[in-house]
């Protein structure tokens, strides 16, 4: 058929243009039913307005505390400590899970304790780090590294050690060898597995400076919790807990997401439109 073929990118484009608009109205028609359903319970009185306060209030209080910095500066300090302790986490995860990943004997040594170490909760590192550092600011990036380390560390150990072997074979037969054949099949093979412990490891080291800074008066998004439930304010712990919420999707449609999708397009594992 004349055209057809030229056709063919329109119709795509067409079918991907009505499946993002499909999937954005069901996203929107979901939250409104969640907002919906959340004023019905407010309303009929389930429990007290003190303790379970309707959107609109929780907006209110969200919007008054941006408008006034005070959220805003529990953001700026809590992400500063969280970006900080991340990012020593991740360097110290990778390079141990790479090791692991190389070294039999680290695996059966360091690599047992790790794994015993992963499944203590983040909390459990706050009075260690109380004891060893003082109630400050170190203390709290403690518990934020060790919280987050362990996850980066095992996932990348188990990306390298689930490298499939043909991919092995076929460098070698083409003459790769050494870090050669490490740097440019065995790491780049491992990189879904590295960045699902990276997610993870941001997921808890969210965790970990929430338990942190809970227990600690410093400026943050844990201390304005803290003063929520100390004043017998829900709406402004709720408010908190949106904005936590929209920092980790922010973050995951930022970076992560697009992290992954560029995994998946190198690797041929997401169907790219032909031109």
């Amino acid at each position: 058929m004349p055209g057809g073929k030229r056709d063919m990118p329109e119709r795509e484009a067409a079918g991907e243009r009505t499946g993002f608009s499909g999937k954005l109205l069901g996203r929107l028609l979901f939250f409104a039913a969640l907002l919906l359903g959340w004023e019905l319970a407010f309303r009929l009185r389930l429990w007290p307005g003190y303790l379970f306060p309707g959107p609109l209030e929780v907006f209110d209080t969200l919007a008054h505390g941006l408008l006034h910095h005070s959220f805003l500066i529990g953001i700026a300090a809590s992400m500063r400590r969280l970006l900080l302790g991340y990012g020593i986490a991740l360097g110290i995860g990778l390079a141990l899970g790479l090791l692991m990943g190389q070294l039999q004997w680290l695996k059966e040594t360091l690599g047992l304790l790790v794994l015993g170490l992963q499944t203590l909760p983040s909390i459990c590192w706050l009075p260690l780090a109380i004891l060893w550092f003082g109630l400050n600011e170190r203390a709290i990036l403690f518990v934020v590294v060790m919280g987050a380390v362990l996850s980066i560390a095992q996932a990348t150990e188990d990306g390298i050690r689930n490298t499939p072997p043909i991919y092995v074979q076929a460098a070698r037969n083409l003459g790769a060898s050494g870090w050669r054949l490490y740097f440019s099949v065995v790491l780049p093979a491992s990189l879904p597995s590295i960045v699902t412990g990276m997610k993870l490891g941001w997921s808890f080291a969210w965790r970990s400076l929430m338990a942190g800074e809970l227990l600690y008066a410093l400026p943050g998004l844990g201390n304005l919790l803290t003063m929520g439930r100390e004043l017998n304010d829900m709406s402004q712990v709720l408010a908190v807990m949106v904005i936590i919420v929209l920092l980790g999707l922010l973050t995951d449609r930022c970076l992560f997401a697009l992290l992954e999708r560029w995994i998946r397009e190198r690797w041929g594992l997401s169907r790219r439109r032909e031109r």
